[in-house]
Formats: C-alpha cells, sequence, structure tokens
C-alpha cells in the first residue's frame, strides 16, 4: 500500500510575523499557539483542516506576490464548503477584500483578500457545489 498526503501547508515570507499572524487570525479567522524565534521568525496557523507557514525574510525584497509576476494569480487558493458564508464572514472581520466574490469560467465561484505584505490568497468553491 502506498502512503497518502495528508495535508500541506502553504508558506508566505513576511516582513514581521506576529503582525501577519495576527491579521489571519482576525481578518481570516485563523488561529496559532505559538510564535517561534526572538523576535518571532516563523509561526504555524491552522483553520479547520488547514494550515499556513509564515516565515520572516530579513530583506522585503524577497517577498514578491504572485500577482507581480503573473497577471491575477494568487499566492494561495484555499478550498471552502461555502464561500458565499466565508466572503460575509471575512468582510464582516475586515479583511482587504482584493476582488469581490464572482463566478469564474473554470467553474469556481470566488473571491480573494489581500494580506499585509501584499499577497493575495483566494477562497472559491466548485459552481455545481454552490448551494
Amino acid at each position: 500500500m502506498n502512503a497518502s498526503i495528508i495535508g500541506s501547508a502553504p508558506i508566505l515570507l513576511v516582513r514581521d510575523v506576529v503582525a501577519a499572524a495576527n491579521y489571519y487570525r482576525d481578518q481570516v479567522g485563523f488561529t496559532y499557539d505559538e510564535l517561534w524565534g526572538e523576535p518571532p521568525s516563523f509561526c504555524i496557523l491552522r483553520r479547520d483542516r488547514c494550515h499556513l507557514m509564515l516565515s520572516r525574510v530579513g530583506d522585503p525584497a524577497f517577498i514578491v506576490p504572485h500577482y507581480k509576476v503573473v497577471d491575477k494569480m494568487w499566492n494561495i487558493y484555499f478550498w471552502v464548503d461555502d464561500v458565499d458564508s466565508f466572503y460575509r464572514e471575512v468582510q464582516a472581520r475586515g479583511a482587504k477584500i482584493d476582488y469581490d466574490l464572482e463566478d469564474k469560467p473554470y467553474g469556481c465561484r470566488e473571491f480573494g483578500i489581500q494580506d499585509l505584505d501584499g499577497y493575495d490568497i483566494a477562497f472559491g468553491q466548485n459552481v455545481e457545489d454552490v448551494g
């Protein structure tokens, strides 16, 4: 029997781990238990069954949101089971909405936010699964 991949954790390089972790906690609903390093240089956040890692980078020149390389490209795409509800939640939490909820030609209903370091993070659901 082959081993199974049971999860993944995208990693974002950030200027300030504490500020970024708190943004994802307060505006997006993730949680974290610990910040590692002094000053803090690493954090693992979680929401539901998904994880997100943040690592402090010394030179902000290494922070390159994907949309600066490929037009309208996200750094992370999270699948959600109720995108309309999730959109209302993060909007109410004060997340910076990058683009509003919409049905895309590739079969997803999605929206995007932008974090403190300029990364675009999308949340989507297959259109056929939208209730």
